[in-house]
Order: structure tokens, then C-alpha cells, then sequence
């Protein structure tokens, strides 16, 4: 069976976000990192949502295949995604989904436009009944989820990374993927959510990937013995 990244329908959508992406970003982007350079106090998500409101910030098109190829490999029937933005990595989760016949994601972001538009290349892309985009804050969105995770990736703020991780803890099952984008672009944002991970005392079993931008793939292993008990 071929891959639905390659249909026509879902590579059209893929490859139009990804040429907005650089006309946008392009200008965007230094913009942005002016903004979070000069900032000497903590962001809240709204103030982060706001700052960002005018890219696209889509993951590389890398990462997408490495979401894609590990959806179809763990087979997840939940997958949780904190950072929409426009769908590209909410695409290739759920082309993986459907390739693998069963599975939602679920995708959580502050923006209601870029929500919106998530919704919008979902179904472009034939892909919405796969995927249920939630336009919320990820960690209050996450306190009032009651289905077991099979796949975390986190890929908005990694201020939040910590926080939305610590919702979704008691919800992990044992074996669950978690994977963090950008902990090298936002190294001093991430490093509380990098200590809780590389730490096997909370665990995860945790490796750290160089990639120009960083990325964290963790699995969890279950609670510790003091927690469970």
C-alpha cells in the first residue's frame, strides 16, 4: 500500500503550507526572535499566541516523516499534540492514522484562526475524520482529557512543555512516546521539561537528538514506586 503522504490530495495541502511557511517566516520569523530576545519576564500562552500570531513556524518537513513513520510503527489509537499552528504535523500524524486504519489525534492550540485553518487543511487534505483540532490552552485542555495516550508531541511553547507534560502524566500508558520539538532553538525555555525527562527517577527513558533545532524522544515508563504507591 502507498503511503497517503504521497496522494496527491494530501501532498497538495503539504506542500502549500510549506510554501507559505517560507514566504511568511521569512519576514516573520526575525521578528519574532527580536521579541522573545527582548523579553526579560515570563511569557503567558496569550502573550506567546499573540507574539507568533503572524507566522506559520510549521515543523520541517523531517519531522513530519518522522511523525508519520513512528504513528505507523506504535500503531496509537490516541495521539495528543500540543501546537497546531496550521496542521502540517497534524497531517502527517493523521495520514499515519489512517494508513493504519484506526487512531485519532488530538490537537490542541491557543490561535482559534490558525485552529480555524488546521481544520480547514485537515479536511483539504481528506484527513479531519482522523483528527480533532481543539482550539484551547493545552494544559486546561488536557486536565478534562480521560483517554489513555499512546504518543505526546509537543511542539508549541516549550515554556509549557513541563506543564502540559505533568497534566498528561497521569494519563501516559506505560510505553508511551513523547516527543519534544525545538529544545535546542529554545534551550533555556526547555531545559525544566529536559531535567524532568532525563531524569529516570520520573520515568522516561530519554534521548536528546541534535538536529539544528532539537528534539527530544522520551518513553515513558510508568510512574516510580514512591508515586504509585
Amino acid at each position: 500500500m502507498t503511503s497517503s503522504l504521497f496522494s496527491p490530495q494530501v501532498s497538495t495541502v503539504l506542500e502549500h503550507i510549506a510554501f507559505e511557511q517560507q514566504r511568511v517566516d521569512e519576514i516573520e520569523q526575525p521578528k519574532l526572535l527580536e521579541k522573545i530576545r527582548r523579553r526579560a519576564t515570563p511569557w503567558t500562552p496569550e502573550e506567546l499566541v499573540a507574539a507568533c500570531a503572524g507566522g506559520y513556524y510549521a515543523a520541517p518537513a523531517a519531522i513530519g516523516r518522522m511523525l508519520y513513520t513512528c504513528v505507523r510503527a506504535i500503531r496509537p489509537q490516541t495521539v495528543f499534540e500540543f501546537g497546531t499552528s496550521y496542521g502540517f504535523t497534524a497531517i502527517h500524524i493523521a495520514a499515519a492514522l489512517r494508513d493504519n486504519g484506526s487512531g485519532t489525534l488530538y490537537t490542541v492550540d491557543l490561535h482559534a484562526g490558525k485552529c480555524a485553518a488546521a481544520r480547514d487543511n485537515l479536511k483539504a487534505a481528506g484527513l479531519d475524520e482522523h483528527a480533532e483540532v481543539v482550539t484551547g490552552e493545552a494544559v486546561d485542555v488536557m486536565s478534562s482529557f480521560s483517554l489513555p495516550i499512546d504518543f505526546l508531541y509537543l511542539d508549541g511553547w516549550a515554556d509549557f512543555y513541563l506543564d502540559v507534560l505533568r497534566a498528561a502524566e497521569p494519563r501516559l500508558r506505560s510505553g508511551a512516546l513523547v516527543h519534544a520539538d525545538d529544545t535546542e532553538k529554545f534551550a533555556a525555555a526547555a531545559r525544566p521539561y529536559l531535567d524532568h525527562v532525563r531524569d529516570p527517577a520520573n520515568g522516561y527513558v530519554s534521548l536528546g537528538i541534535t538536529d539544528g533545532q532539537g528534539l527530544e524522544l522520551s518513553t515513558y515508563t510508568g510512574p516510580s514506586e514512591q508515586d504509585a504507591s
